[in-house]
């Protein structure tokens, strides 16, 4: 391809730098982190803590919801892929890294929980952004009752609310001190496929 043909070919408009998507995503982050809730939290206090204009933070969020949702992706990382070796391990490793929050995650997401509720678009977005997150756990209810390691007859969504609810609320709110986290997973994982399995032949 010839050096004309390049240039030719190149999408019109100015690069978006990555660079400056992290900066901006963990300035977000480092003003939340520090007490400050999203409703206090301004584009121009965030543009200056990363050390760009706000024209560059607006030119790539339209609000500061959705940047705290991109910020919020950052935080849990991508979505899981299940191994696929049985129900049970896959449930376990999924299941393992809910709410699992370190460092700074570890403060910002309990704050953010809160904020999530009182605010629609922001629930909105995050509502959909789980909702992929869930859908990896539907795959895998759906894959043990066509393997028949599950009851044919199992609420799917019933299960998938039995199996996360407690995973995610000891890990921020610590709802059950006495619960302890050592093998929270598998020992959850153990006790729902109990009553989900099929029934003895």
């Amino acid at each position: 391809m010839s050096e004309h043909n390049a240039t030719a070919a190149r999408p019109p408009g100015r690069p978006r730098s990555a660079r400056a998507d992290e900066a901006i995503i963990e300035a977000a982050l480092d003003i939340i982190a520090e007490g400050n809730t999203v409703d206090a939290l301004s584009m121009d206090a965030v543009a200056a803590r990363a050390g760009v204009g706000k024209a560059t933070v607006y030119r790539r969020w339209s609000n500061k919801e959705a940047l705290m949702m991109d910020a919020i992706v950052a935080l849990k990382g991508d979505i899981p892929k299940p191994a696929g070796e049985s129900v049970r391990a896959d449930l376990i490793a999924l299941l393992g890294r809910v709410g699992r929050y370190g460092g700074r995650a570890g403060k910002i997401m309990p704050c953010l929980a809160p904020e999530i509720h009182r605010n629609p678009e922001l629930y909105d977005r995050y509502v959909a952004w789980v909702e992929e997150r869930r859908e990896v756990i539907r795959d895998v209810l759906r894959r043990g009752i066509g393997t028949g390691e599950l009851d044919p007859d199992l609420d799917i969504e019933l299960a998938v609310a039995a199996l996360t609810s407690p995973v995610t609320m000891q890990s921020q709110l610590r709802w059950h001190p006495h619960l302890t986290k050592e093998r929270l997973a598998e020992r959850l994982v153990d006790m729902v496929l109990n009553g989900i399995r099929p029934p003895a032949r």
